[in-house]
């Protein structure tokens, strides 16, 4: 009963953080530090990426009608989102080759409690100073049409930067990104869920391959945190885009510092 619990608390981490642009990483290191699975370390690594498929799930049945490119006639295509699609595998192919080929890499080097705080609150402090940026700037891209393969492509690296630095968190990462380039926030926010769904697809089936078989206990834990995090993931995304049509992301860039700090004081308790 403790571990469901434990369970259903993840997923709704999960949930919240992988949406909102405040880093899932930075959160799971905290909640870590007080409650963690009873699991070897192994399934753990696992079961961190792959609690995600629930996420994305709730972004297919949400935007389903924006994302499914054929329609029921014979031989039908919806044209502007297979581009689309076409756009989203040109932005995920930085992450994708370079992410993959030195995740391991990566992982000794950044994946520590001070690398994750410096990358929360870097990233709090850019939010902060691009949405005064663009205070009065009206933006260039209000739609999925308008964003071009060289703007797809440079969002792209910006979700590069979220594999390289943990904490960055890739939605936090790609909208950025997007606003940088002059997305709206709505634009930039949507493109950013629909990148997840090949990055997260992709992340998710590398980790189950590696790690091989469940016990049914394991099973059991990570198909309840996967509920907890579609169900959480729905109303957050709802929540998310109705938000930022009234406010700008400044709050989360603050947010990022406050939590930044906090990761940042726990590293340097552990090294002292």
């Amino acid at each position: 009963m403790l571990n469901l619990l434990k369970a259903i608390l993840f997923g709704i981490l999960e949930g919240v953080t992988e949406w909102l642009p405040i880093s899932s990483t930075g959160h799971m290191i905290l909640l870590r530090e007080f409650i963690d699975l009873e699991v070897t370390e192994a399934f753990m690594e696992m079961y961190l990426v792959v609690i995600q498929l629930g996420a994305i799930l709730a972004v297919v049945v949400l935007f389903w009608k924006d994302i499914f490119p054929f329609t029921f006639k014979p031989f039908g295509i919806k044209r502007d989102i297979l581009i689309m699609w076409f756009k989203i595998v040109f932005a995920s192919i930085p992450a994708a080759v370079i992410g993959i080929l030195y995740k391991d890499v990566f992982y000794k080097l950044f994946y520590n409690a001070i690398s994750v705080a410096l990358a929360l609150i870097v990233v709090g402090i850019l939010f902060i100073l691009f949405e005064n940026r663009n205070k009065d700037i009206e933006p260039k891209i209000t739609s999925l049409k308008k964003i071009s393969y060289k703007d797809a492509f440079l969002v792209g690296i910006f979700q590069l930067l979220a594999a390289i630095f943990p904490g960055t968190s890739r939605s936090g990462s790609t909208i950025l990104g997007g606003i940088s380039l002059g997305f709206s926030r709505t634009i930039a926010a949507e493109f950013t869920f629909f990148m997840a769904i090949p990055a997260m697809f992709g992340a998710s089936l590398l980790e189950l391959r590696k790690f091989g078989g469940f016990s049914p206990f394991e099973f059991f834990i990570l198909v309840i945190s996967m509920a907890v995090s579609y169900l959480t993931s729905v109303f957050v995304i709802r929540f998310l885009m109705g938000y930022i049509k009234k406010h700008d992301f400044k709050l989360f860039g603050w947010y990022r510092i406050v939590l930044g700090l906090l990761v940042l004081a726990l590293g340097l308790l552990k090294v002292i």
